[in-house]
């Protein structure tokens, strides 16, 4: 891994000392600098567009060119502010883009979720007329592409990507920041939600530890896999594709195992339930304050009232968060028989509760079980229809 000082010296000396983005394991050792030394001039964003704004804002108001960083899934984020707002045919703004190259190469054979995106990573940039430099594991070699970044960005008016394949900026040692604040771990929570619905409840879960604490406990438990969608990729959409099950399957209790981050990521997907009925989804955000699964940096989970917001948008709540598993009880039998899309703010400690190895599927086997499993009624499966 580079050194993360002199990183940071390299920017400095060329004038970016601003950083905003959507942390991610590649760039942990980037991101987790940041957050101990930069204080407010690193802010961390709800998504990588969210992202690029910001740092619109801050040139607009200061002349100097900021950092945005980001997994190269976060550029499908991005696209859109890039190419029609901070291209040099609009208003023209510099940034340098630190983007975390997962999927290069086939270097991640067992996760086919970052195949496409590692194959298109650079392809994006190029559409976009986004000129990019390939990061080496060379503290030296860094500080002369940042110059040469800046250099370009100062000419230009336009933003360079540098682009940090596996190793170059994360530490190895991934840590593992627990806390007390409340009792409950997100396995936890998630096996009292197991114990307290239906058996054939259909289950979204979403990127990251859920996705991965979900099938485990489905092993543990001698349960079948074939109710359980893992949104092992498209961090933010696994209560959109909940709802759209939820809303085809009414006879079917369909929850969402969220995350803080996740949820805030594309919280307009929580306004749906304001146009549908949907009596038969649950919206469980498993709220931890933090991006848990690359490195624990915080998240506005635990500063915003996420009860309040799901009830503007037409969710029936408990009123409250709920922090112990005699709450979340309470409120998983309550809710699920409410008559109403529900929501449940579940607030657990931050920390891994066991060790657990990457989950490794065939993902297109997974998904047809659970295309079967609700199509049962029918004729014939999945497969038959796909001969």
């Amino acid at each position: 891994m580079l050194n993360q000082d002199k990183v940071f010296q390299a920017l400095a000396d060329n004038g970016v000392s601003y950083f905003t983005g959507v942390p991610d394991s590649y760039l942990n050792g980037f991101c987790n600098y940041a957050l101990a030394n930069c204080g407010d001039r690193n802010v961390i964003a709800a998504n990588e567009g969210n992202a690029v704004g910001i740092a619109a804002g801050h040139y607009f108001a200061s002349g100097e060119i900021p950092l945005v960083y980001m997994q190269n899934s976060g550029e499908g984020n991005a696209v859109n502010p890039l190419a029609s707002m901070a291209d040099k045919a609009v208003y023209a703004v510099p940034m340098l883009l630190l983007i975390g190259w997962r999927g290069q190469g086939g270097t991640e054979p067992n996760h086919p979720q970052h195949k496409l995106q590692g194959e298109i990573t650079t392809s994006l940039l190029d559409i976009m007329h986004i000129p990019y430099t390939v990061l080496e594991d060379d503290d030296a070699q860094f500080a002369v592409t940042v110059e040469k970044a800046v250099q370009y960005c100062r000419e230009t008016r336009q933003p360079y990507g540098l682009i940090a394949p596996k190793g170059v900026m994360a530490d190895p040692d991934k840590p593992n920041n627990v806390d007390a604040v409340y009792p409950m771990s997100r396995e936890e929570a998630i096996e009292v939600i197991l114990d307290h619905m239906p058996a054939d409840t259909i289950y979204s879960a979403t990127t990251g530890r859920a996705t991965r604490e979900l099938f485990f406990l489905r092993e543990k438990r001698n349960e079948t896999k074939a109710h359980d969608y893992l949104n092992v990729g498209s961090m933010g959409h696994a209560s959109s594709v909940a709802l759209g099950i939820a809303l085809e399957r009414p006879e079917r209790q369909v929850v969402v195992l969220d995350g803080d981050s996740a949820a805030m990521m594309h919280m307009g997907a929580m306004t749906m339930v304001s146009k549908v009925n949907a009596p038969n989804y649950m919206h469980v955000v498993l709220n931890n304050g933090a991006h848990e699964s690359v490195g624990g940096q915080p998240s506005a989970g635990h500063l915003i009232d996420f009860t309040g917001i799901a009830e503007a948008c037409g969710y029936q709540t408990a009123g409250h968060p709920v922090t112990t598993e005699e709450e979340l009880i309470a409120a998983v039998e309550k809710l699920s028989t409410c008559g109403k899309a529900s929501f449940i703010d579940c607030r657990i400690h931050k920390g891994l509760s066991r060790k657990l190895p990457p989950i490794i599927f065939d993902h297109r086997e997974a998904i047809d079980k659970l295309i079967d499993d609700l199509n049962s009624n029918d004729d014939h499966t999945v497969a038959e229809r796909n001969k």
